[in-house]
């Protein structure tokens, strides 16, 4: 699935259960003293996910630590978005010479619980859901819009190094090419001489998932 959102240069490993064989560097592991089960298995298996996909690009193995604001920590050299929900871990990656920033989410594809969306959604954007749901009542759209905001963060923050809050990124979902568009609401961060002033992604539904993803390349900020 996170493959197909990806543009060249970029790679994408997903897993649709726990890998028994990964392990976890001693850094990695002091992270996890108090974790539960079911977090360290997401945690262990989508830093395998990650460390695949470095390898494809042919970085070699190394600990993934979160760091500001829990954002991963990634080899000079890279950039990357991590992600996990029931079922699924997936992680993508690219060389920083190739593209600026990535940012991917995977959310099972259900309604919102109550009172998300409302919290979540600008009331513009409350409107297209309700025209897209008219459309196709078969798409969970409120949890597409979600991933797409969850998505949209994760490639701002490594750019910003600040805050983006839900209200702050006006997300137009396209059902034809399975695209959205996020239009920023703040003033974006200077890239290549440019001010950014939004984002352009991909989305798809699969296995009872919304996946959605962000990568810029080099220049097209």
């Amino acid at each position: 699935m996170i493959g197909e959102l990806l543009p060249s240069g970029a790679v994408g490993v997903e897993a649709f259960d726990d890998r028994v064989d990964a392990r976890l560097f001693p850094e990695e592991e002091a992270l996890l003293t108090r974790a539960v089960d079911k977090r360290r298995r997401e945690f262990t298996t989508v830093r395998a996910c990650a460390r695949d996909a470095l390898a494809a690009l042919g970085f070699p193995p190394a600990p993934l630590l979160p760091g500001e604001r829990g954002a991963p920590g990634w080899p000079q050299g890279a950039v990357g978005s991590m992600t996990h929900c029931a079922g699924y871990r997936a992680a993508a990656v690219a060389r920083a010479a190739d593209v600026e920033t990535i940012g991917i989410d995977a959310e099972p594809h259900d309604a919102l619980p109550d009172g998300v969306l409302e919290a979540i959604a600008l009331p513009e954007e409350r409107v297209r859901l309700k025209n897209l749901a008219a459309g196709d009542p078969g798409v969970f759209w409120d949890r597409l819009l979600f991933s797409a905001k969850e998505s949209v963060y994760k490639a701002w923050f490594p750019l910003a190094r600040m805050w983006l809050g839900f209200e702050e990124a006006d997300i137009a979902i396209a059902p034809e090419g399975r695209t959205f568009s996020a239009r920023l609401l703040v003033e974006g961060p200077v890239v290549d001489g440019r001010r950014l002033g939004g984002f352009e992604g991909r989305w798809m539904i699969d296995n009872g998932v919304v996946v959605t993803g962000i990568a810029v390349p080099k220049g097209c900020a």
